[in-house]
């Protein structure tokens, strides 16, 4: 799922976790995750690390078909502006980028110019 959440796909986030100090990201990469608990650390199966997630509140209920309910996770691939800052997002960022510094419980994250050009793009180009 992309960054384009909205708040209503956020309604029962109680708590966002991170995993890292989100400070020194530039961005983190955002999707919606079905998971067994609502509650617990969630299992990650991507490429790359986990950097946070969220706990749902006690009236989220799981979907009716498949048992599991949806919770936002954030993560970074391994060529991500992080670990590679003269890779492929130097300048960019991917469609699920946001800058960590928007994201709160029941919020989505917002494109940021920090997310989207990178702290070194913004510290040469002030004046």
């Amino acid at each position: 799922m992309s960054s384009l959440l909205t708040e209503s796909d956020l309604i029962h986030e109680k708590e966002v976790v991170w995993l890292e100090n989100p400070s020194g990201l530039d961005y983190v990469r955002q999707a919606l995750d079905k998971t067994k608990r609502r509650n617990t650390k969630p299992p990650y199966a991507r490429d790359g690390r986990m950097v946070g997630y969220a706990l749902l509140d006690e009236d989220a209920s799981p979907d009716p078909d498949s048992g599991l309910y949806k919770r936002r996770v954030f993560f970074l691939l391994p060529h991500d502006r992080d670990s590679l800052p003269d890779g492929l997002y130097r300048e960019g960022a991917p469609g699920e980028a946001v800058d960590p510094r928007t994201i709160a419980p029941r919020k989505p994250g917002a494109k940021t110019p920090r997310s989207q050009s990178g702290s070194v793009a913004i510290a040469t180009s002030a004046p």
